[in-house]
């Protein structure tokens, strides 16, 4: 006899993300802590947890869902394969994974109860959450260089422009200057001068 059971988790990347890394040998491997074989082809063999798991790829759409024939070596002979189903749908914080297996051996109940939350869903929010958390600190070091490369461009015209209006309009500009300074003399008898004045 054999079981199904759906297990839910919101995981902190796209859902395109989390399909390129599941069916990525190499982050597969990296977001699990086990030794993985992945393919992104139909009907092609995969593994993962160090040989633990096999199985073959069934159904494949990306960015929306993944479905896989799975064994692990706690299978009988006379045990079919079972069938891990995976959709993503995305949301404000992260990506619903809906997770689907099917076709479980009755006495093996360890997947619903921790295997897949201790063995993959938590090991992939650490592995995201370190990923978002790179990608603000590069955009963070980032931003200071454009906004000064940026100030340095506005400074520019507007020194020009002062050089520009000393040489050809000096006797001009003189002029509204002297007024200024006389109407002060005037209503001062002490001839006192006031002074003028911004990502883990």
């Amino acid at each position: 006899m054999s079981y199904a059971f759906t297990l839910t988790s919101v995981i902190p990347a796209s859902a395109q993300e989390i399909y390129d890394a599941w069916l990525d040998s190499l982050a597969h491997s990296e977001m699990t802590g086990g030794e993985a074989s992945m393919s992104d082809e139909i009907d092609a063999e995969v593994s993962a947890w160090d040989g633990y798991i096999t199985g073959r790829n069934l159904e494949l759409i990306p960015g929306e869902r993944i479905v896989q024939s799975w064994r692990t070596t706690q299978f009988a002979e006379e045990h079919e394969d079972s069938i891990v189903r995976l959709t993503f749908e995305e949301g404000t914080d992260g990506t619903l994974i809906t997770l689907v297996h099917s076709n479980v051996p009755d006495e093996q109940t360890s997947y619903e109860l921790g295997g897949w939350q201790e063995h993959y869903f938590e090991p992939m929010k650490k592995y995201f959450g370190k990923r978002q958390r790179r990608g603000s600190v590069a955009r963070k070091a980032a931003a200071p260089k454009s906004k000064h490369a940026a100030g340095k461009k506005s400074k520019l015209p507007a020194t020009k422009a002062k050089k520009t209006m000393g040489k050809k309009g000096s006797k001009r500009a003189a002029t509204p200057t002297i007024k200024r300074k006389s109407g002060k003399k005037t209503r001062s008898k002490a001839g006192k001068r006031s002074r003028p004045r911004k990502l883990h």
